[in-house]
């Protein structure tokens, strides 16, 4: 089975006719790269998919319009046994092309820039902009040091030698950069990536827990100037080891199972607000910290919010219905999620896309439009 064809189909989805990274999308053979997998399993956990045994569905994931999830609560497909089955968050994937492709582009990317790929995954940005801009132009950092090992022997068997470098991107960097490109999220922006850029330098990344894509230009005092994009994109939130900390799920099972100190309707229909991308990032960005999850059963729709504080709501409704919430805590996070909508509604939108950022040599995100303004910091 010939990769080349799957992956100049590929490029032509994803790129434009004119586009500089059309070509290199065409010559990276994604297979490769996910040779094992985890997919969604039917009544929830993860099932391991190996590509040899079913070459159609290797070629069918590696090169299509969605992320392949390669490690889960820290266990790499690679790593897995077929009755293995992970439980936690998923921890690395390969990133759907399209979506490279969107933060390659915000980067502005020149000719001849120097890059550092900010969570290798997969390794499919780095050979992409390797064969864009030369390997010896691309440096890509991940916290996992078997993702860096990894990468570097695939992207090897392409004829690609970009330099890989396991470390916490969230502390020091080594190197300077025109650009940095992130493809995990982090809230705030770590100073050492200011201190990493050279002067003029640009980066892309997103806000953790929003679906916000934030660029901007270094600035001569260190910090930077820049803008949330009227696009969205989301990643997963940058680590600090091989998995994430423990959750809240001690809080979500109270929310699920228990009264709650109050009882009341409330105006608009339950949603996943999750796929309400301003909403959501505003709601987050005002309640920092806070959880969701959401259910759906026939005739049925359920959402979760809590938080560290010990709050917690649980929505219910039918569809279209005005929801029963139930909740408890020292704050009332449907209250909150409620005043954002409303927002929204009067105003006829949100005033996150489009608004002005400054990012100041500490990292700390100073948003701003108009009247209104926002601060993210740690």
């Amino acid at each position: 089975m010939s990769w080349t064809k799957y992956a100049h189909d590929l490029s032509e989805q994803t790129t434009d006719p004119d586009s500089r990274w059309r070509y290199p999308v065409s010559e990276v053979a994604r297979h490769l790269l996910v040779p094992k997998w985890w997919e969604p399993a039917e009544g929830g956990g993860w099932r391991l998919q190996v590509g040899e045994t079913d070459p159609d569905l290797w070629f069918r994931r590696a090169y299509g319009h969605q992320s392949v999830v390669t490690s889960v609560g820290g266990l790499h497909a690679d790593h897995a046994r077929p009755d293995d089955v992970p439980t936690g968050r998923p921890t690395s994937s390969a990133t759907l092309t399209a979506l490279v492709v969107k933060m390659l582009r915000h980067a502005r990317i020149g000719d001849h820039n120097t890059l550092l790929d900010v969570g290798t995954g997969a390794g499919g940005l780095t050979a992409i902009a390797s064969i864009r801009l030369g390997a010896n132009r691309v440096t890509s950092v991940d916290v996992d040091g078997y993702l860096s090992y990894a990468a570097k022997a695939r992207l090897g068997e392409m004829g690609l030698k970009p330099e890989f470098i396991t470390v916490d991107a969230t502390g020091p960097i080594p190197g300077e950069y025109d650009r940095i490109v992130s493809t995990v999220s982090v809230r705030p922006v770590p100073p050492s990536w200011l201190r990493a850029l050279h002067p003029g330098g640009r980066f892309v990344t997103t806000i953790a827990d929003t679906a916000l894509i934030l660029t901007a230009w270094k600035d001569p005092d260190g910090g930077a100037t820049g803008v949330i994009e009227r696009d969205w994109a989301g990643f997963m939130t940058a680590r600090h080891g091989p998995n994430y900390p423990p959750g809240l799920e001690h809080l979500f099972k109270t929310a699920r199972e228990s009264d709650g100190e109050e009882v009341k309707s409330y105006r608009y229909p339950v949603a996943d607000i999750r796929e309400h991308w301003e909403t959501w990032s505003m709601f987050t960005i005002n309640v920092p910290g806070v959880e969701i999850d959401f259910e759906e059963r026939p005739g049925r729709r359920t959402a979760y919010l809590i938080h560290p504080d010990g709050s917690w709501a649980r929505a219910e409704a039918e569809r279209f219905e005005s929801p029963t919430v139930h909740q408890s805590g020292p704050r009332r996070l449907w209250e909150d999620l409620e005043r954002i909508r409303n927002w929204r509604e009067v105003e006829g939108g949100l005033p996150l896309y489009g608004c002005k950022a400054r990012i100041d040599p500490a990292g700390v995100i100073h948003l701003s439009r108009g009247r209104w303004s926002e601060t993210i910091s740690a």
